[in-house]
């Protein structure tokens, strides 16, 4: 029975304020005095039951909890038949409980979302020379397999034959496919975007990359265990306190009355009612900026913050290479475009996409005699002409002749962290055009406000080669960044951070990065990321907008004064009245319940305040 009514605490809560309602709306229309009473009645029966179970859960291992409190307030107000405040103390109670344990379980399709990911069958080589499909559990180390165009890797492993292009996001967060040839490592769950390959499995099972990924996301949600509330500590406190006040009176004064109302007007109503209040404005003002606040405990820790760690593709940087800089040489170039667009439409190469975007929409021309060259790029006959389209290793092949000008635009191109495609036409330069990912707009000064509202540490941990990242770097700012970087070594990082006693907030957005968001006192996930890396946040930014993100800091900041003040208030209150009723005779009941609920109306009022909120 216990079992049972706790796990419809919810229900509860919801009858009872609707019985409270219907109460004060039949004294104030009709003035049914019967109706409030009975309804206020059955309210404070239904409310009470949850709170009473659980304070004698608590006392039955010894813990003097808050729900003593309560339980002895409503038991005191029955017995003077104030059935009124009995009534709107344990919904108040339980609303706040209600809006406290909201989000607990928001990480726990995590894990279930990464292993769905996970590959579940290879193609593997027979003893009769034959690719047979098998369970993934079947895979052992040293067993050749084949990967099909758009299949799924589904071992660690290393390339025996045949190219592609490998889409290896879900481990290095990278959104640009990476080249597989010969020899070349590959990574379970990542996925051959082009090509054939046959591998030979070097880790299977659990001992994959990706499989690793899924262990850190286990561990790091068990290690992430919730902090005490404030209100829980200081009831450690306050609750024996008032309890062996109001035992103190009724033994000194015999009234029994004025224990009552001791322990009435102790009922932390205001204490109750302040926190939640403050995290729901606080929430309800971060949904309509487009910032996703997972609960009160993610308010209190990234408040606190010193330092934020950001993966850099899709994150730091939009996540879609796109044409950064181009150089035009000699003449006839809108030909050459047009023989460039025409060979780059005939080609499956990442690069190739973001240089037909840059053109736009061409008319193109019939491409023969194409030529792949590995490592290079293509050589094709277009309208007449050759064209060569790729890399400077392609040109010098084709007798290219490179002007020192051209040299000079190749050489600060790469320094920018482009990848190159140059084109030429009947063996002279026409194009060179640089493309890479491009920072997101605005995020330079978006990290100078995270400066300004307290963040100490900035740093940048990504898949991508340390060069690109130093670039990126310097350009944003940033305290710390760092290349080469698997999950592992994020997560590992992470610790490390922590175990210095620093505050850490990752900021990421694909599965690499779950372990690291969950691992870490705040994962923040833009919302166009993963699945699972929203899931295992706390924070995310809606619409992937980065510059949420000061917002968001500013606005947890606020929240964390509001709620302390909220704390003041309510306890001074109390504390105010406790000793009105010691050491006045002016106070009674009336003027006691009047001022508990004027409390009650100012921390709410001051929660209020923060959907107003807007950083300065």
């Amino acid at each position: 029975m216990q079992r049972y009514i706790l796990s419809k605490k919810n229900p509860i809560t919801l009858i009872s304020g609707i019985l409270i309602a219907i109460g004060f709306i039949s004294r104030w229309t009709v003035g049914n005095m019967d109706i409030f009473a009975w309804a206020l009645i059955v309210a404070s029966i239904l409310g009470a039951a949850p709170i009473v179970i659980q304070a004698y859960q608590a006392l039955r291992v010894k813990v003097v909890s808050i729900d003593l409190l309560v339980t002895i307030a409503v038991l005191g107000a029955f017995a003077i038949q104030n059935f009124e405040e009995s009534a709107i103390v344990t919904f108040l109670f339980l609303f706040g409980a209600y809006l406290e344990q909201r989000t607990l379980n928001q990480t726990r399709s995590a894990i279930k979302e990464l292993t769905e990911m996970a590959p579940e069958s290879a193609l593997k080589l027979m003893e009769n020379g034959e690719f047979e499909e098998v369970e993934i559990d079947d895979v052992d180390v040293g067993d050749v397999l084949l990967v099909k165009t758009g299949a799924k890797v589904p071992v660690d492993g290393t390339v025996l034959s045949g190219e592609g292009y490998i889409n290896e996001a879900s481990i290095t967060g990278e959104s640009v496919p990476v080249e597989k040839t010969e020899g070349s490592k590959v990574y379970a769950g990542t996925i051959l975007d082009n090509g054939t390959i046959r591998i030979v499995a070097d880790r299977v099972g659990e001992d994959t990359t990706f499989g690793k990924i899924i262990e850190l996301v286990e561990e790091a949600q068990e290690s992430k265990s919730e902090a005490e509330r404030f209100i829980d500590r200081f009831a450690k406190y306050y609750t024996p306190a008032v309890l062996v006040i109001g035992l103190v009176v009724w033994l000194i004064s015999k009234d029994i009355e004025l224990a009552i109302t001791i322990l009435v007007l102790g009922c932390p109503g205001a204490l109750v009612i302040g926190v939640p209040v403050s995290n729901v404005a606080g929430i309800g003002n971060g949904a309509r900026h487009g910032v996703l606040l997972k609960g009160s405990e993610v308010i209190n820790d990234f408040s606190r913050l010193d330092t934020m760690v950001f993966d850099k593709t899709g994150t730091l940087t939009i996540g879609n290479p796109t044409v950064a800089e181009k150089k035009y040489y000699g003449d006839n170039i809108d030909e050459a475009l047009v023989y460039l667009a025409s060979v780059e439409a005939e080609s499956d190469h990442p690069l190739a996409k973001a240089v037909l975007e840059e053109i736009g929409q061409i008319k193109l021309l019939p491409v023969e005699d194409t030529e792949v060259v590995k490592g290079g790029g293509i050589v094709a006959t277009v309208d007449g002409h050759r064209i060569a389209v790729g890399n400077v290793h392609l040109m010098e092949k084709e007798n290219v002749r490179i002007s020192e000008i051209a040299k000079a635009d190749i050489e600060a191109f790469e320094k920018n962290g482009n990848s190159l495609v140059l084109t030429s036409v009947d063996g002279e330069l026409k194009i060179l055009i640089g493309v890479r990912d491009q920072i997101r707009p605005g995020v330079k000064e978006d990290l100078q406000k995270l400066r300004r509202l307290g963040v100490k540490n900035l740093v940048m941990l990504s898949g991508d080669n340390q060069g690109t990242v130093d670039l990126v770097s310097r350009e944003l700012g940033l305290t710390e960044a760092y290349g080469n970087m698997l999950p592992e070594d994020k997560s590992e990082y992470i610790k490390r951070l922590k175990e210095k006693g620093q505050i850490v907030a990752f900021v990421g957005d694909g599965v690499n990065d779950s372990p690291s968001l969950a691992l870490a006192d705040i994962g923040i996930a833009m919302g166009s990321g993963t699945d699972v890396a929203i899931e295992t946040s706390d924070v995310v930014l809606m619409n992937s907008d980065f510059s949420r993100l000061p917002h968001a800091l500013g606005l947890v900041k606020a929240t964390a004064r509001n709620m302390k003040q909220n704390i003041i208030i309510a306890v001074g209150v109390v504390l105010i009245l406790l000793a009105s009723v010691l050491f006045s005779e002016w106070m009674n009941m009336s003027i006691g319940m009047l001022v508990h609920e004027g409390s009650i109306l100012a921390v709410i009022l001051n929660g209020m305040r923060l959907l107003r909120y807007r950083l300065r």
